[in-house]
């Protein structure tokens, strides 16, 4: 037993302290915690996916690394220095997976904001905080699968919903804001748009509105999809 406990407790000082065993286990242990998130994301057909990821968490572990080999090597005070520099920058990439679509939705916030939460992740690998990782990957993991669930089931019984929809030659717009009306539903706001992806719609709107107790949002949906002229409908929330 003192046998085993002892050769624990040589593992955690190798593991913990700075040396090429201790240099590849965060490297790989980023890779593979990065590469799981990013497998989710690319399941479900992000921008974002498994190299992604990978990239990101390893190569933010690289970085604090490179900071404390700075610090040993060469003197410092400042062991979060480099790893600030990767929080701000990591910006640019979740921002490249942001966008708004030409039927104004936007689009790749979970995913940016699951790339930040990787490379602070890797960060963590990079100076040794296991504890630390381990729990923010299965956090992570849980967010971005579980909570997707009950995400929906809350978007189901919103109160305030807005929908964007696309009407061909045959839909009048006043049809669908009578249907709305007649069914005691408040309408927030109506906003004509244009709509370039779609060259068949004669018109395109926005429409925000407040509906009454148990009135489920897929069942206005529904109503409105089968107007007669209606060629596309979707949730904006």
């Amino acid at each position: 037993m003192t046998t085993i406990r002892n050769a624990y407790i040589e593992f955690s000082v190798l593991l913990n302290g700075f040396n090429t065993v201790s240099v590849l286990a965060r490297l790989m242990l980023s890779m593979v915690f990065g590469g799981i998130i990013g497998m989710e994301r690319e399941i479900r057909r992000h921008p974002a996916g498994f190299r992604t990821y990978m990239l990101v968490c390893v190569g933010s572990a690289l970085v604090m690394m490179t900071n404390e080999f700075i610090i040993l090597e060469f003197g410092g005070s400042d062991p979060a220095r480099l790893g600030a520099q990767v929080i701000s920058g990591i910006g640019f990439l979740g921002a490249g997976t942001i966008i708004v679509t030409q039927r104004q939705q936007v689009k790749g916030l979970t995913t940016a904001a699951s790339l930040w939460a990787c490379a602070c992740m890797g960060l963590a690998i990079g100076i040794g905080f296991y504890q630390g990782a381990v729990i923010t990957a299965v956090l992570i993991l849980i967010i971005v699968t579980f909570m997707n669930y009950i995400e929906n089931k809350f978007v189901s019984n919103r109160r305030f919903i807005e929908i964007y929809l696309e009407l061909n030659e045959k839909g009048n717009l006043s049809d669908v804001l009578t249907m709305i009306t007649d069914q005691n539903i408040q309408i927030l706001k109506l906003e004509i748009v244009h709509s370039s992806q779609n060259e068949q719609a004669k018109l395109a709107a926005v429409v925000a509105m407040q509906l009454p107790r148990k009135h489920p949002v897929y069942t206005i949906m529904n109503e409105i999809k089968n107007l007669e002229g209606i060629s596309y409908i979707t949730n904006t929330n």
